[in-house]
């Protein structure tokens, strides 16, 4: 069963301290966004007055929202909290109101805002004045980003309707606690039969619309970890690129196309979790494209490099699937909003060319990448730290700014590819090789890279 927390104990498990900001007077009176008091609410619906009364009379709270400003591992935010025991957390005008002002004060004094969603969905005795509350977030989002100030969701028990889908999906960063329901379907109109799996905050991370599961226990050390990540006082204002890691090896050049091929396939070589690790102090996790898809071999994320914040999307070494290429441009238009700058690693053999990846979109998933790192706000810096295959690798490149250790390689196509179409026997692709000139110093010399970074 997955924990039920209140508002108020949600906010005391993630805070430091909170200070609530009472509503603006009139404009939380009345539930249809305008600040008017209406006889059981804009519908007249009879009995709803009453409703509202007994639920704060429960709850303690005037409405479905709670919001304020809070410290969270030292870090300044705005902070909302749904109250799901208020009518079922639902959003109806006067619920609106706060979450905008939320948005806003975050917005006006550029702190992060921290969202605890708990909500069965939009209020029914408001009719369509509740649905549109929806909108109203959504310009507010779209506002927040425009400022460039982060937002990280936490997925409560339950998170459905339009909450999960405008205030939860809606954020930058989305963690969850494990076995919350988190569906745009609320549990009472989901189809017969319908898997109950499909509705749940592990299922939603499988599929890449929820960055991670976090016990209730780690919360708050996990939101003071992206505070420090995401929070602008955290981010550096030192201008420019990232710097390229440093090589994790000492090897000369290689003679051939061909040694650096099979340099660059040794297993033993060190591969992108060893170049992180080395060039990070600490790090956070994005996972999947908001798509529906995860590739377990391309790892996106922020961390702090000698004290200062930079973005990376690294290949793992295997064919990269569209997923990969999705969440790697998801991270790169992250990153130009907060202005952060971009740390590629490069090493795959290629795009995953499969028919499942066909059907996944590698071509519209690619062209993505591309358009990402062409269009980047920020300073992309790329390091090809093993095999670098056609369009798959060189979607993740920076022009002009991309480097190569001496263990990569990068082609228009593998040698033994090339080799075949040139309808050349396979004991050719090593000659072929040298004929790529795919070696770093070829690359180098070619203009394809900056150069050659070394221990």
């Amino acid at each position: 069963m997955a924990e039920r927390f209140t508002a108020r104990e949600a906010i005391a498990l993630v805070t430091d301290d909170f200070t609530d900001h009472a509503p603006d007077g009139a404009a939380d009176a009345g539930p249809d966004g305008t600040g008017a008091a209406a006889d059981d609410g804009p519908l007249g619906w009879a009995g709803y007055d009453a409703s509202r009364a007994r639920a704060a009379s429960r709850t303690g709270e005037e409405e479905s929202v709670v919001y304020g400003t809070a410290r969270v591992g030292g870090r300044a935010c705005v902070l909302l909290a749904f109250e799901f025991g208020f009518l079922g957390g639902s959003l109806g005008g006067a619920a609106g109101d706060r979450l905008v002002a939320a948005y806003r004060t975050a917005r006006e004094r550029r702190l992060p805002l921290v969202s605890l969603v708990a909500t069965g969905g939009s209020r029914m005795q408001e009719g369509m004045v509740a649905l549109t509350q929806l909108q109203r977030v959504a310009a507010e989002t779209v506002l927040l980003r425009e400022a460039g100030v982060a937002h990280v969701a936490v997925l409560r028990d339950p998170s459905t309707g339009g909450g999960w889908a405008t205030v939860g999906a809606g954020a930058d960063v989305v963690l969850a606690l494990p076995d919350a329901q988190v569906a745009f379907a609320g549990s009472r109109v989901r189809p017969p039969g319908a898997d109950p799996a499909a509705y749940t905050a592990e299922e939603q991370w499988r599929h890449g619309h929820v960055d991670a599961l976090v016990p209730s226990a780690a919360l708050r050390e996990t939101l003071a970890q992206w505070l420090r990540l995401l929070a602008p006082g955290a981010r550096t204002p030192e201008p420019g690129a990232a710097p390229p890691p440093a090589a994790l090896t000492e090897a000369d050049a290689p003679r051939t196309g061909w040694e650096a091929v099979t340099r660059a396939r040794d297993p033993r070589r060190p591969r992108a979790a060893a170049y992180l690790d080395a060039y990070f102090e600490e790090r956070a996790a994005l996972r999947g494209d908001r798509a529906g898809g995860v590739d377990p071999g391309t790892e996106c994320g922020f961390g702090l490099h000698e004290g200062r914040v930079v973005a990376y999307a690294a290949q793992g070494g295997t064919p990269t699937r569209p997923a990969g290429f999705r969440t790697a441009a998801r991270l790169v238009r992250l990153a130009g909003r907060l202005g952060i700058p971009v740390l590629t690693l490069i090493d795959t053999p290629g795009a995953a060319n499969d028919a499942e990846a066909e059907r996944a979109g590698a071509g519209p998933a690619i062209a993505e990448a591309f358009a990402a790192i062409a269009g980047a706000r920020t300073p992309v810096t790329s390091l090809l730290i093993g095999e670098g295959g056609s369009g798959g690798a060189l979607a993740l490149a920076a022009p002009g700014n991309t480097w190569t250790t001496p263990d990569g390689y990068f082609s228009v196509i593998a040698p033994e590819l090339a080799a075949a179409i040139l309808k050349r026997a396979p004991e050719e692709a090593p000659a072929t090789a040298g004929q790529l000139r795919l070696r770093p110093q070829d690359l180098v010399e070619l203009g394809c890279v900056r150069g050659i970074v070394t221990r």
